[in-house]
């Protein structure tokens, strides 16, 4: 196993820059001017048919300053990550959907470790310049309650003269691109895109974008770079890449997007 915790704590940042790490599935770590954030990892066997053993073991993180969970699936909220995660940095909290209070009671974590955003009103993160936006996801419903707020999340994270938007799980439902177009710009976008079929789901495998989703929303939406997501760690839940490929060849052909491998960096500097 690549370790690559040193990593992650020597590189340097410079000014309208971010650090991007592949995790698998939708795990990335982001490194910005002051702050690491885990968005989404899955770094155990909760999910035994894996494709690929963890790139980083969760009891070696002892950086972490933010978990951002979009929501309660075990590849996206893990108790088996966590758990030993947030022991080794005892510094770190939780930014996650009121759905999730089973796992974070589960966790014993105390009040002052978690932060619930309500969606589309920003917040900056404690200790740290990273402006976070929550945003309504749909996996395949935008769920609400009126106690828990959305069930399924994305986030916006402005940050360092960096926008990324983490898409979470989700499909396009109504109000979600004209949702996006009244937000700032993303100059990176992190999209699920594994499809979705009847007979998977009757497996209990939820899906999400269609390839020509994807890539029509951001020929849209005009952004710098996507990121391909949720099409790697569960083999019975993917799609082939060639799938994606065409779909961005046929509807944005000068689109840059890219799949990280787990252990991966990205290191994008926006121009401004």
């Amino acid at each position: 196993m690549k370790n690559i915790v040193k990593h992650i704590e020597n590189i340097p940042i410079l000014p309208n820059s971010l650090a991007i790490w592949g995790l698998g599935q939708m795990g990335i770590i982001v490194k910005g001017s002051d702050a690491i954030l885990y968005i989404d990892p899955c770094l155990s066997y909760i999910i035994e048919a894996r494709a690929f053993p963890p790139p980083i073991l969760p009891e070696t993180i002892t950086h972490a300053d933010y978990v951002l969970c979009s929501h309660e699936h075990i590849d996206h909220f893990d108790a088996k990550t966590l758990q030993p995660l947030l022991k080794a940095s005892p510094q770190a909290k939780v930014v996650t959907t009121r759905w999730c209070m089973p796992q974070i009671e589960e966790l014993a974590l105390s009040t002052d470790r978690v932060i619930f955003p309500t969606v589309l009103e920003p917040i900056t993160l404690p200790n740290t310049t990273c402006k976070l936006t929550a945003l309504p996801a749909a996996h395949y419903l935008p769920e609400y309650d009126a106690d828990k707020g959305y069930r399924w999340m994305g986030f916006l994270l402005e940050w360092n003269g960096v926008t990324l938007y983490f898409a979470g799980d989700t499909i396009l439902y109504n109000g979600y691109i004209d949702m996006l177009k009244k937000l700032p710009r993303a100059d990176i976008a992190m999209l699920p895109v594994n499809g979705r079929d009847y007979y998977r789901e009757q497996k209990h495998l939820i899906g999400n974008l269609h390839p020509r989703e994807a890539s029509q929303l951001a020929r849209d939406m005009n952004w710098d770079l996507v990121l391909v997501g949720h099409n790697d760690m569960l083999p019975a839940n993917t799609i082939p890449m060639g799938d994606i490929a065409q779909a961005f060849a046929d509807d944005c052909p000068r689109q840059a997007y890219k799949t990280l491998q787990a252990g991966e960096l990205l290191y994008y500097v926006a121009q401004r």
